[in-house]
């Protein structure tokens, strides 16, 4: 038998993440840093001090979903009450601006695939965030946001009109989606895509971008840890290029890019995000047939922002990573305000990447001419980039691409369970000996691996 062959078929069952991800063991796979992470059994009384254990609590004499305490709570804190102040912190942020949206997504082979759009969003609520999606009534428009496609050359002009719509199990229709060809100079409307579906070539889905409800699910407290990164630029690229919305351009060490931006004041001594560590479960009456039966989220302990979400499919095997960056987009909104910088998500099965980089954020009350007018699906047939926002962000070629997230095999191992393929654990442990993604896997170290 070919000894390439022999090795990969002997291991094929799967590793363990110790074992097969780093040749460094732990400390490596926790950036260096010791064990951080804590079960509830193993948190102090101080800390425990500002958690509630409870997982049923009273609930809202109006909208029974909703829990009796007025949002935005106040500690302690259920899993329930984490779960709907994260709501706050969807892809894309919930107040009105524009940005250059610039995405992605990579093969395992290397394949790259690129493209900017200049996105428009309309919160229409008077209040921003979760308050004002709750103050509207089910099946009432919340939110609009219009995507104009500027690269590559051969999409420009594309638009995308998203009307997104307060739900409950009555009304459960999520999104009004129209679009406009400049070669067919048409605008058509288009079905609801499901939930759950990933976007053409990439590994998000429409709920990644776009958020979740925290009444589709049942939350559970896992317990606490610290992040000590989240996004991992290779070492092929020391810099990366920011925009701001008045045009100019800044290069930035990419090492320097904090998880929670310059600004945040909670960082450990070390560099690190300390955070609750929360299991989101689905609600079969409130998503039926949905393809992730559960999620893992690490949300800063502070304003509750999302930094890790681990998706685990029906069989209860984690699909899915997405790691996040994020800095104080929105002052005025306090700790309310933060947005996302970069994203990654990574599909394991597929090993399969996506990115997507929000450059030039500009928050901006639109006037009325332009929530009447730009908003609207007649508008698009004008082909009118009114406000142009530029963005050097594109990562132009393989080699510079976002590293593969780390998989933290040590931790919470009662709840989280993953495998990985021979050929993956090869892949990783190519990729963090070189510090970019390697994308040949036929290494001398399957060969020596092999004689022994």
């Amino acid at each position: 038998m070919n000894r390439r062959l022999f090795f990969l078929t002997g291991l094929a069952f799967s590793f363990l993440f110790s074992l097969a991800v780093s040749t460094a063991g732990v400390a490596e796979q926790n950036g260096g840093h010791q064990k951080a992470w804590k079960t509830i059994e193993e948190l102090s009384e101080a800390e425990k001090s500002r958690l509630d254990f409870r997982v049923d609590t009273p609930r809202d004499t109006t909208i029974p979903y909703l829990p009796a305490e007025a949002y935005p709570f106040q500690p302690p804190y259920t899993a329930e009450e984490m779960g709907y102040r994260a709501m706050e912190f969807p892809h894309i942020a919930r107040w009105s601006h524009a940005m250059a949206d610039v995405f992605g997504a990579i093969t395992s082979t290397g394949f790259l695939d690129e493209g900017i759009t200049l996105a428009y969003s309309h919160y229409i609520p008077d209040e921003y965030g979760v308050p004002g999606q709750l103050s509207m009534a089910p099946g009432d428009a919340y939110f609009r946001m219009v995507f104009f496609y500027t690269y590559p050359p051969e999409n420009q002009g594309l638009q995308d009109l998203w009307i997104l719509r307060r739900t409950d199990k009555e009304e459960t229709t999520k999104l009004d989606n129209f679009i406009y060809s400049p070669n067919l100079r048409r605008v058509r409307r288009q079905p609801q895509p499901r939930r759950d579906a990933r976007f053409p070539n990439n590994v998000q889905t429409f709920d990644d971008v776009v958020g979740r409800d925290a009444w589709e699910f049942s939350w559970r407290l896992l317990g606490t840890d610290v992040l000590h990164e989240t996004i991992r630029f290779p070492n092929t690229r020391p810099t990366v290029t920011l925009a701001t919305p008045d045009g100019s351009f800044n290069e930035v060490p990419s090492d320097q890019i904090k998880m929670l931006g310059d600004t945040y004041p909670h960082y450990t001594e070390d560099g690190g995000v300390a955070c609750y560590v929360v299991e989101a479960t689905r609600k079969e009456d409130w998503l039926p047939h949905y393809r992730m039966s559960r999620l893992i989220y690490w949300f800063d302990q502070h304003s509750f922002y999302p930094l890790r979400i681990e998706q685990y499919d029906n069989d209860n095997q984690l699909r899915m990573i997405e790691v996040r960056n994020a800095y104080l987009a929105n002052p005025a909104l306090e700790e309310r305000g933060y947005a996302g910088l970069f994203t990654v998500y990574y599909d394991l099965a597929l090993d399969l990447m996506s990115y997507s980089a929000h450059d030039a954020h500009w928050v901006k009350e639109w006037p009325q001419e332009d929530r009447e007018t730009m908003f609207e699906p007649d508008f698009m047939r004008r082909s009118w980039l009114k406000y142009p926002l530029k963005s050097q962000s594109l990562v132009y070629s393989p080699e510079k691409f976002f590293l593969r997230p780390l998989l933290y095999p040590e931790k919470f191992p009662q709840d989280r369970s993953v495998t990985i393929s021979a050929e993956l654990a090869q892949r990783y442990r190519l990729q963090e000996e070189a510090g970019y993604l390697v994308f040949d896997i036929s290494s001398p170290l399957i060969e020596v691996k092999a004689q022994q």
